[in-house]
This record gives structure tokens, C-alpha cells and sequence, in this order.
């Protein structure tokens, strides 16, 4: 006999994969302290692999991967954490210079540069200028970045603009802009906010807080799995009374 009340497995698949998917890569000193090993190693270990996930997920539809690496508020650590951090991310741009090149992947780089080394912020701005034709899917490393700080920014130049703005234009003035709308965001480590992060991109976003810390998904096929498995099951309605789909439009 049928159980009608039974509900029906959906299963994720390309067609209803996030077109944008963002993470908060939360909980690196956590998982290094909580093997014993010293809280720079849990960095480290954090940034491992993202090309493998990168791949990943894009064969499966999405089209947009954005990682919140360091905030405005990082500044905050000791020297030497810091420090670390700067290299460690000069070292991953570096690399993903040439995935750009094997793998046609457009880079960007959103937050600002004031404040980072030197070499780092040339190395950013050289990644998103040899990558910016390209067409494979777009990487986005939030570096230096503060949702907030982001939306003065865009007020203060459409100020200067002198014209009145829409939601369209506005968006226009953003760091931003150029970027879809946040589908699916991951935040890893058991922390159940947004901390500053893509504020104006993350409207109509659907929120996944998950206990593994960020060295855990990063490497963890079964957890990013996971991740597209919850969002097909979300009923995203953006506002109006039938299901929708990622663009907004009603089925």
C-alpha cells in the first residue's frame, strides 16, 4: 500500500543547481585547536582544494562560486596570524592565475586594496585583468571586505553622480555589480549569521548554516553534495504566492 503522505525525494540536479553560491569560510583556528595543531595550520588546511571544489560544483550548473576570506574587521588579529594570512592568499593568487588560463575562469577580487600588501593587491589586480574575457564560470575571493563599507561606497559615488537612482542603477555602483544575485550561501562552523557579508547580493538568498568547520567542507565531496541537495529542496517563493525558480520568474 502507498503511503500518500510519503514526500517526494527531490533530487538535486543542474537545472535547479544555485547559479551563485557563496561561503563563509568559517572555523580554520577552530579546526586546527581542536586537533591539537597550531591555529596558523587550520589557515592553511582552509585553503586547500578550493580548485578541486571549484570544479566541482560548476560541472553541476553554478556559475558564480564566492568566498569570504578575510573581512575589514580581520585586521583586528595579531600580526603574525595576519601576516600569514597575506601570504597565503598572494600564494593562491598566484596559482589561480594559471587556472585561469587552463580552466577559462574570470576572477574578481571585491573589497578593497588600501590596505593590502603590495604585492597582493598587484597580483589581484593582474588575476581580474588577464582573466576578465574569459568565460568558464567566475571565482570571487571576498579579500579586505565589508558588505556595509561596500553600500556607502556605491551611495557616496551615485552621490557624485548627481542623478537620482534605481535598484538597477544602484547596483551599478557596487564592487558588486557585475555579479549575480547570491542563490545559496554556506556558512560552515556552526555560526548562524552573515557578518557584513554581500549584504545587497544576498536579498533574496537562501541560508545554509552548517557545524563542520571550513576545512571540513573544503575537502569533503559528501558535504558540498549536501549543500546542493538542501537548496533543491527550498521552496523560493521571492515575495509572491507560487514556487519560484533562480531568476524570480514563477513557474
Amino acid at each position: 500500500m502507498f503511503n500518500i503522505f510519503k514526500k517526494k525525494q527531490i533530487v538535486a540536479t543542474e537545472a535547479n543547481a544555485p547559479k551563485h553560491i557563496a561561503f563563509i569560510c568559517d572555523g580554520n583556528r577552530r579546526w586546527a585547536e581542536n586537533r591539537g595543531l597550531p591555529p596558523l595550520m587550520g589557515h592553511q588546511a582552509g585553503i586547500a582544494n578550493f580548485e578541486t571544489l571549484v570544479d566541482w560544483y560548476m560541472k553541476r550548473g553554478v556559475t558564480t562560486i564566492t568566498f569570504f576570506v578575510f573581512s575589514t574587521e580581520n585586521w583586528s588579529r595579531s600580526k603574525d596570524e595576519v601576516d600569514f594570512l597575506m601570504e597565503l592568499f598572494y600564494e593562491e593568487m598566484k596559482k589561480n592565475l594559471k587556472n585561469a588560463l587552463e580552466k577559462n575562469l574570470r576572477y574578481r577580487i571585491i573589497g578593497t586594496r588600501e590596505k593590502l600588501p603590495k604585492k597582493l593587491a598587484n597580483i589581484c589586480n593582474k588575476l581580474e585583468e588577464e582573466s576578465a574575457e574569459n568565460t568558464g564560470g567566475t571565482v570571487v575571493f571576498a579579500l579586505n571586505y565589508g558588505g556595509q563599507q561596500e553600500i556607502v561606497d556605491a551611495v557616496n559615488m551615485a552621490i557624485a553622480n548627481g542623478e537620482p537612482v534605481t535598484r538597477e542603477t544602484f547596483e551599478t555602483y557596487l564592487d558588486t555589480g557585475d555579479l549575480l544575485p547570491i542563490d545559496l550561501m554556506v556558512r560552515t562552523s556552526n555560526e548562524s549569521r552573515i557578518s557584513n557579508f554581500l549584504l545587497w547580493k544576498l536579498a533574496y538568498a537562501e541560508l545554509l548554516f552548517i557545524p563542520e568547520h571550513w576545512p571540513e567542507l573544503v575537502k569533503s565531496e559528501k558535504l558540498w553534495q549536501f549543500t546542493l541537495d538542501e537548496f533543491a529542496k527550498r521552496n523560493r517563493r521571492f515575495g509572491g504566492g507560487k514556487k519560484a525558480n533562480y531568476t524570480g520568474k514563477k513557474k
